[in-house]
């Protein structure tokens, strides 16, 4: 069966963090490419975040932080790369169809690869830049095991576990949620 990502929205996080957030159920893809050729130090604090945790929607080329593992038919597939190749034509100034065609379906060929898990499983990602390059790193979020003689309200200590990569070493990131919440205020104040 073949499975490919969507986005997906727990809470509302998504549309104050991201310059533009996702509609929940796009079908997703990385969206590393966003950022090619791109200087870091010159993207803004929403862009930052995007760059650093999200998933883009290709339909209205949001940001998600999540995406779910979805079944989908080879139609699905079709179609994906072929709004993706619109939109790297459009909007990302792709020389010419055939070349938009080829590298949306290298993105969806690698979107489908980080779905090798049961559906339903959530997907995260994690970018920085090392030595010049974008580096991704991808978790599953999962359901807990059930606790042994919890009730069913209380069976899981939390929701979802990160698997993390053995011998992987993450660096520390912060997000000030609230000055996101406060800047984000003062600017729709101003206009």
């Amino acid at each position: 069966m073949l499975k490919l990502p969507r986005t997906i929205r727990l809470d509302l996080s998504d549309t104050f963090v991201f310059e533009r957030a996702a509609e929940p159920g796009e079908w997703a893809v990385s969206g590393a490419f966003v950022f090619w050729n791109r200087d870091p130090a010159a993207l803004d604090q929403k862009q930052r975040v995007a760059l650093r945790s999200g998933f883009l929607g290709i339909d209205s080329l949001g940001w998600s932080t999540l995406a779910i593992v979805t079944e989908a038919t080879e139609a699905d597939r079709q179609a994906m790369i072929e709004r993706l190749a619109g939109q790297l034509l459009e909007q990302f100034g792709a020389p010419d169809m055939q070349a938009a065609r080829t590298a949306a379906e290298e993105e969806v060929a690698f979107a489908a690869s980080l779905c090798d898990h049961a559906a339903q499983t959530l997907l995260a990602v994690q970018r920085s830049i090392e030595n010049g390059e974008i580096r991704e790193r991808f978790r599953t979020l999962k359901p807990r095991q059930a606790e042994a003689g919890a009730d069913r309200l209380h069976a899981h200590a939390s929701a979802f576990t990160f698997h993390e990569v053995e011998g992987d070493i993450e660096p520390t990131e912060e997000v000030d949620l609230l000055g996101m919440i406060t800047t984000e205020r003062r600017t729709t104040d101003r206009t």
